[in-house]
């Protein structure tokens, strides 16, 4: 049959190559009985192509049923489509023939099949494998003769791999795939739409019809269209009732695109929440702490291993201990309290008598404590005595903020 005249029949406006491939695909699936799967962002038109599968074939004249799965509570909808048993629960006040009983022999349209409860999704493909159904409440099985379409704007893979739509499920569905493209793939058919939707108003509400001008057909062609067919006839409406010039400039027609062109980028999915972001930057954030003192702390064993075996031919000056100690607590990050760090097993004692003289090695053993907060303790009052307890320089010298010194200060109830 010429796609032209299934456009005429069935109020499908375009000439995009993806509609025309979608479109051939429903004409020629259509003839036999297998399952088919329409997928789509939401306002892309789904529910029309359902409609020429059952009119092309041999079912045409059964009944034809079209279920919203997202719109039937989870507790009904094994009672709706299959029916149920008088006294199967409370309020089955009677037997109650469901839509797949109803539809034998027809076809049944399942939208938004992607929110059915993996319970239903069961009983779904028993139905498509055999034919068979149980009524809930009831222990006989019933047949029945219908095909199956479905359609969702859900990433089915993405939900299997989550648990919540099942493999066989989906395979059993996915015989035959019809994608239908989004509005920003269709340029070439938006302008077409619009003067459809306008010309749809003006005898709707008998008032002249709205059109565009060079500019706006260039918003109008530039724009994403999120919310596609259903967003652009919902625009078209509102400028049709609420504009009374009846040629719609550039500025005029922005004023009802609720996003800026060029601004509405493709959102994050399932993917990145922006709480998980900021978590992963400050876990992030924690790990680069970590490595760079496990960093500071290697080179400071090197820096000992070192004095321990050349102490007699080595010189450290105290601003270079002190440099080493300050470059080792100076990246501790605020938010990083750890309870204890490593320091080596057999410390040396820098003794030092002048610039000029080497630090001499020892056979002393001193047990120290293992606590990264005497530590900080020790190091906070050696700097305040030694800048006479001015904690700008006493920070600077430590290589923190004077902000950290003093939450520090605070914290360790030290006297400065």
């Amino acid at each position: 049959m010429d796609v032209q005249k299934i456009k005429q029949r069935f109020g499908i406006i375009g000439n995009s190559y993806g509609l025309n491939r979608a479109i051939d695909i429903a004409v020629q699936v259509a003839p036999t009985d297998l399952s088919v799967l329409i997928t789509g962002e939401s306002g892309t038109g789904k529910e029309v192509f359902p409609q020429i599968i059952h009119q092309h074939s041999v079912r045409k004249h059964g009944q034809y049923i079209a279920v919203n799965c997202g719109a039937i509570p989870e507790g009904t909808i094994d009672s709706e489509l299959f029916g149920h048993e008088k006294g199967s629960f409370t309020g089955a006040l009677s037997d109650r023939k469901g839509y797949f009983e109803e539809a034998n022999g027809g076809t049944i349209f399942l939208d938004e099949i992607g929110e059915l409860p993996l319970s239903t999704q069961v009983r779904l493909l028993r139905v498509l494998e055999a034919g068979e159904f149980m009524k809930v409440g009831s222990s006989k099985v019933l047949k029945t003769n219908v095909r199956v379409v479905g359609a969702t704007n859900v990433n089915m893979e993405k939900a299997i791999q989550e648990g919540k739509f099942r493999e066989d499920l989906f395979y059993r569905l996915n015989s035959i795939p019809i994608i239908i493209p989004p509005l920003r793939e269709r340029s070439e058919d938006i302008y077409l739409l619009f003067r459809k939707f306008a010309n749809d108003f003006a005898d709707r509400y008998r008032m002249p019809g709205i059109k565009l001008d060079h500019e706006a057909r260039e918003v109008l062609m530039q724009y994403r269209w999120p919310g596609n067919i259903r967003q652009l006839k919902n625009i078209t409406e509102q400028i049709s009732i609420i504009e009374r010039n009846r040629e719609i400039d550039g500025e005029t027609l922005r004023k009802y695109i609720p996003y800026h062109i060029g601004d509405n980028l493709p959102a994050i999915i399932g993917a990145a929440k922006k709480e998980e972001a900021d978590f992963s930057n400050e876990r992030e954030i924690l790990y680069k702490v970590l490595f760079d003192m496990k960093r500071d702390m290697n080179d400071l064993k090197a820096i000992v291993l070192e004095l321990m075996q050349h102490g007699n031919d080595i010189n450290l000056k105290n601003e270079d201990r002190a440099r080493v100690f300050d470059d080792l607590y100076a990246d501790i990050d605020d938010s990083l309290r750890p309870g204890s760090t490593p320091v080596p097993k057999n410390p040396i004692n820098f003794a030092s008598h002048g610039d000029s003289h080497p630090i001499q090695d020892t056979e002393e053993f001193i047990e120290e404590s293992l606590s990264i907060e005497e530590k900080e303790i020790e190091l906070i009052n050696k700097a305040l005595e030694k800048h006479n307890g001015k904690r700008k320089y006493a920070a600077k010298e430590l290589g923190i903020s004077e902000r950290t010194l003093y939450r520090k200060i605070k914290e360790y109830n030290i006297n400065g």
